[in-house]
């Protein structure tokens, strides 16, 4: 359903309602007022009801107003919603979710919306996630949408800028806007907006490489963990990627799959057939080829292939270090580990320095040397991504010596 479509089924009805609620709302909360009347939806006479339904008229039911879902949002914008359901964003609270550690932290930095959620809301909930949600005071971001199209000028002007990506993709182990601004590609978009470069300089944005033409979905070739499937043809590669794969709890010590691989399914934060991983390329190559040749383009993004491959190298080896450590005896499973072997999705749970260690190599340094590269950021993908994993390597090594030592093992 379109917004004509909308306006027309609303203005059947007497607009005195919307009438009321911004007079109301004008004093009580004056800035939802003002961002609405800067939007889109005022420009179209679509007011407060159709978003937050007609059962709330004073102060004593508040609790009946409706909040919006991405169900609202698509009443108007189905193609953006639809889009956006096949996404990585949509599955970001699942994917938050089926971390083991989730279970185990505060509410308050989960579904609590000052941590893991506080980013992670942007994912669908089913209806009985959002009653649970409400019932435990945290009932309000329940729309998706309007983790970009912030609340309530729902501004594409805002959405599209690199900063409206910033507030989850930076930091710890989403450090992408720091790789991107400080890379030639955000130096030039960041000259741009300021006016030193001219308005149509060629300058991408965080959109215009993972939302080509518009499209909701967001994927990458490698996704979020950097794992994919078939196995490489390079044998040492492929055992590299079998060891960091059974650190993720998709495959068994012995190689054999395990019931995470369903979830890692659900979540799609893998590609698990070369056509699933090639598409992604093949989008990613086209939008690279607007401003590089297509021969410069498929170099960089193999460069990024390659660094996947050397960090990959390093990783497997510290983990393989650890999970000696843990089959010697010389380091006690944890009780919720499902096997004498690291469980790289339980890092807020690293009970000594060791593992400690382990679980930064692979959720900071390992993320920032392909994602520094991907990003065209030398400085991530060397100092703070692959040299460091070399250093924690070195330290890793160290420990494992020690602790042998002290067992007489």
């Amino acid at each position: 359903m379109r917004i004509a479509t909308v306006f027309a089924l609303f203005t059947l009805a007497p607009l005195a309602f919307g009438a009321t609620c911004v007079e109301c709302h004008k004093t009580v909360t004056p800035n939802i007022v003002s961002d609405w009347q800067l939007s889109k939806h005022a420009q179209n006479s679509i007011d407060c009801s159709v978003c937050h339904g007609s059962g709330h008229t004073s102060k004593d039911d508040v609790s009946k107003v409706k909040i919006p879902t991405p169900d609202t949002c698509k009443m108007c914008h189905s193609q953006q919603v639809e889009q956006f359901s096949k996404g990585k964003h949509a599955f970001a609270w699942a994917a938050m979710k089926a971390m083991p550690t989730f279970h185990w932290q505060p509410m308050v930095t989960t579904e609590g919306m000052k941590g893991c959620g506080g980013c992670h809301k942007v994912g669908l909930k089913t209806p009985e996630e959002i009653k649970q949600l409400k019932e435990e005071g945290g009932g309000f971001g329940v729309a998706s949408c309007d983790a970009c199209h912030t609340r309530h000028t729902f501004s594409t002007v805002e959405a599209r800028q690199p900063q409206a990506c910033q507030t989850c993709h930076m930091g710890f182990d989403h450090p992408q806007w720091e790789m991107y601004s400080a890379s030639k590609h955000g130096v030039r978009y960041l000259l741009k907006q300021n006016g030193t470069l001219p308005e149509k300089t060629a300058a991408p944005t965080c959109q215009t490489c993972h939302m080509q033409g518009g499209n909701h979905e967001v994927r990458t070739a490698w996704g979020f963990l950097a794992v994919r499937l078939p196995m490489p043809e390079d044998k040492q590669w492929a055992a590299d990627r079998a060891t960091i794969l059974k650190g993720l709890g998709v495959l068994d010590p012995d190689g054999n799959p395990t019931p995470r691989l369903e979830v890692v399914k659900k979540a799609q934060v893998a590609r698990l057939t070369q056509e699933e991983w090639q598409k992604e390329r093949d989008k990613m190559l086209k939008t690279c080829n607007q401003c590089h040749s297509i021969n410069f383009a498929k170099g960089e993004l193999e460069k990024g292939d390659q660094m996947i491959k050397e960090a990959d190298h390093l990783m497997a080896e510290a983990i393989e270090i650890v999970a000696g450590l843990y089959q010697d005896g010389i380091l006690e499973k944890p009780d919720n580990y499902a096997y004498a072997y690291p469980d790289l999705l339980t890092f807020h749970d690293a009970a000594t320095p060791i593992e400690t260690k382990l679980h930064e190599m692979h959720l900071e340094y390992r993320m920032r040397a392909f994602q520094g590269t991907f990003h065209a950021n030398p400085d991530y993908a060397l100092w703070y991504g692959w040299a460091a994993m070399k250093r924690t390597l070195t330290d890793i090594k160290y420990l494992a010596e020690e602790m042998r030592a002290r067992h007489g093992k």
